[in-house]
């Protein structure tokens, strides 16, 4: 086990305990942890620099740690759960079959987001604003949001704590709003570790922040060579920034150039080969930023791979099935190699499930051991090109566009030519169908769905609303603001929720 993960297991513990308002003090997970004051990080950084480097170890770990959502539920991970999530709330990932129950009333019946009481709505918000919280102790040791340090070394891990917790906004904003306007109060921000709770503020603040936090990361990650996947480095920043462009959608132009410079930090795309090879191996070289999983971490049943991996020991495996929209799958040619990623059998329980596209190496059901080996992948070089395509057309450089996305086709069929005639709004069209198709089940399906404002339709295989039409705007697509920050937060209320 690498050092790395040796002083992430050490230092989450100092930084799990936080949430927004003062719910937090009553969670018994929770107990006995302790968070340092701003000036004594700020001082321990100064005695020993590596407090800071082991922080930010410590929050990486809060991506993939159980319960960092404030639960001892199964859907309750990391990061890697709000991939679920929102790949559900999408659509195009159906719980075709479901015995345990997870995922069934609350997301896929969406009935979550139109209850605050709901725990759903708690879990994600409470999960990446840990996040928020841990950068912002890593920051505050660093000697604060406006700091800047003295040293190649602690502008690494500046840089790779502001990325992280725009990252961590990022995704709040995508959740708790329907769709970018400026003007909406939406979120509390936060840039230290010792503010309590705090207003809601607009969504043009948010953004403003994540843009200033990512500008000032790309430059301090300038020259960092990161010791492995699970750290931020200069592209993944610049990936996450062209993320954040494009869903501000104000300048399409500067989010197709972010994510082209995303795509020169020297990652391949993955092969044919690669896209049915399971997913599993966070040195796939298309791969920009991952997790490497092992038995030392103790990862089992509750995690991603225990939801969604047939070849685990795993829900998938006993009686929970996760398939592709059958309608989506419809749309992939026969002749694509994404679509051997799906079981393809009419009637059976793996009917459409990925059982060729995630799956652990032993491809055994049930899986040879309950603890989880295979890695997780945050981010790839494709979904850069299918970005940087999308922000090409949406900027009028079609031609742009058309490679691009091109270069992500021309890897899955024999012959991508039909691209060529593609301009305006069929090409969009079809950079989005694309993004689905190969991203699926990674989580980005719910992101392009809203940059697309599109309205996507149930297909067959889904448990509820079958053939329902649901745009991306729909109130049962956005989570609450949870009952316990209304509680807690005295600067929020029901009346402005």
């Amino acid at each position: 086990m690498n050092k790395f993960f040796k002083f992430g297991l050490l230092s989450v513990f100092v930084i799990t305990g936080f949430s927004c308002g003062d719910d937090f003090l009553e969670d018994p997970a929770l107990e006995g942890s302790a968070s340092l004051t701003s000036s004594q990080l700020e001082q321990a950084a100064a005695v020993d620099p590596g407090v800071t480097g082991a922080l930010m170890s410590g929050v990486y770990s809060l991506t993939f740690t159980t319960g960092t959502g404030g639960t001892g539920g199964h859907d309750d991970f990391g990061h890697k759960s709000y991939d679920v999530f929102s790949d559900m709330l999408s659509s195009d990932m159906a719980l075709s079959v479901s015995t345990y129950g997870w995922y069934r009333a609350s997301i896929t019946e969406m009935q979550a987001p139109l209850d605050f009481t709901f725990g759903d709505n708690r879990q994600v918000w409470r999960y990446y604003y840990r996040i928020v919280r841990g950068c912002n102790e890593v920051i505050d040791g660093l000697g604060g949001t406006d700091a800047v340090p003295g040293n190649a070394e602690g502008k690494y891990i500046m840089g790779q704590a502001k990325a992280l917790r725009a990252h961590a906004y990022f995704y709040l904003t995508q959740f708790y709003q329907k769709e970018y306007d400026a003007t909406e109060e939406i979120l509390p921000i936060y840039t230290d570790a010792i503010t309590p709770n705090g207003p809601k503020v607009t969504a043009a603040e948010i953004y403003d922040l994540m843009e200033k936090d990512l500008t000032e990361a790309i430059a301090y990650l300038d020259g960092f060579n990161r010791s492995n996947k699970t750290e931020i480095n200069k592209s993944v920043a610049q990936g996450i920034y062209a993320y954040v462009l494009g869903a501000r959608g104000t300048d399409p132009l500067k989010a197709h150039n972010m994510a082209v410079a995303a795509i020169s930090g020297g990652y391949t795309l993955m092969s044919g080969t690669e896209v049915t090879g399971g997913f599993n191996n966070v040195n796939t070289p298309g791969w920009m930023w991952g997790v490497d999983l092992n038995d030392e971490l103790g990862l089992g049943l509750v995690s991603w791979w225990g939801q969604m991996d047939y070849f685990s020991y795993s829900y998938p495996a006993f009686g929970d099935a996760k398939a592709i929209d059958d309608g989506l799958f419809a749309q992939i040619p026969a002749n694509d190699v994404r679509k051997a990623q799906f079981t393809n059998s009419p009637g059976s329980y793996t009917h459409l499930m990925p059982l060729d596209k995630f799956y652990d190496s032993d491809r055994t059901r049930y899986g040879t051991s309950r603890i989880v080996k295979a890695d997780y992948v945050y981010m790839r070089v494709a979904e850069m090109h299918l970005l940087a395509a999308e922000m090409g057309a949406r900027a009028g450089n079609d031609a742009a566009a058309r490679t691009y996305l091109k270069n992500v086709v021309s890897q899955r069929v024999p012959d991508a030519s039909y691209i060529d005639a593609l301009s305006g709004n069929a090409l969009l069209d079809e950079i989005y169908l694309q993004t689905r198709i190969e991203l699926w089940g990674e989580g980005k399906s719910y992101l392009a769905m809203k940059r697309n404002r599109a309205t996507i339709t149930r297909g067959t295989n889904h448990l509820s609303f079958v053939g329902a039409s649901i745009p991306y705007n729909d109130e049962r697509l956005t989570f609450e603001i949870p009952e316990g920050e209304i509680q807690f937060n005295p600067f929020i209320s029901t009346q402005n929720n």
